[in-house]
């Protein structure tokens, strides 16, 4: 049986960092997101369940602007999404960070080198020093500051998973997006990026989205979890709120 850590902290008091009411998005006679609401609340851990093709990656995509909606709004630190310049969404998107599943780190790049690529697009007059700083500390909060000089190439994959998020760790961001973060890990390193997730969410009080369909990385890292089934939040609450419900559609995943 996979491990439970309890998330006893209330977050209902506290301010919404990403506001979702409303929300359609369509593709020809395919309603993916059909009237979605939610809320993102700050320092909370939400995991986004629902089957393939439900309109998980869709959600992040029109969340940080890579599509628009139909119908509805996006509010991320209240700015309206759907209204933003593209420079505006520049600026958005370094307070949001991105873990990509493919890690999407470049090959022919150094670890180092990899870590420096945002600050140098997002921060061009930061000082050689501050970014050596930024880089190690980023790899220290991994767990792989050894690794520095090394290529993506001689790295295992957990450990790339781990690279990947120390590139997304470097600008600091207050909302990190995490798309299937433990796909293609075995069991015990999945548990470890679940952990250092926990561990990212207590140190820097981010607060997350998480697509996942690994139930391991749900039950460690969820605060809460959002059912998304039939383009709407069809069910939220606690892992153990969502598991003894008795809507079989809700069930399923848990069994």
């Amino acid at each position: 049986m996979a491990e439970v850590v309890e998330h006893n902290k209330s977050f209902n008091s506290l301010e919404s960092v990403i506001s979702i009411k409303g929300l359609r998005k369509a593709f020809g006679d395919n309603k993916v997101i059909n009237g979605f609401d939610f809320d993102l609340k700050r320092g909370e851990n939400v995991v986004v369940l629902g089957k393939s093709g439900s309109g998980k990656s869709v959600l992040i995509k029109l969340i940080i602007g890579l599509m628009k909606p139909d119908q509805g709004s996006i509010e991320v630190f209240k700015d309206k999404v759907e209204t933003l310049s593209t420079s505006q969404l520049d600026e958005m998107r370094v307070k949001v960070g991105f873990l990509f599943q493919s890690n999407a780190l470049y090959d022919s790049m150094t670890v180092r080198e990899n870590l420096e690529f945002p600050l140098r697009r997002h921060r061009k007059k930061t000082s050689k020093e501050e970014v050596n700083k930024l880089v190690m500390e980023a790899l220290t909060n991994v767990g792989l500051p050894q690794t520095v000089d090394m290529m993506p190439s001689e790295l295992s994959g957990g450990m790339r998973k781990r690279i990947a998020l120390a590139r997304t760790l470097i600008l600091k961001p207050e909302i990190i997006l995490y798309d299937e973060p433990t796909t293609g890990l075995d069991p015990i390193t999945g548990k470890e990026i679940s952990h250092l997730m926990l561990d990212i969410q207590k140190k820097y009080n981010t607060s997350s989205i998480i697509i996942s369909h690994d139930i391991n990385c749900v039950k460690i890292v969820a605060n809460r979890i959002v059912m998304l089934i039939d383009g709407i939040c069809y069910a939220t609450g606690t892992y153990n709120e969502l598991e003894n419900s008795t809507d079989t559609r809700v069930k399923q995943f848990f069994e």
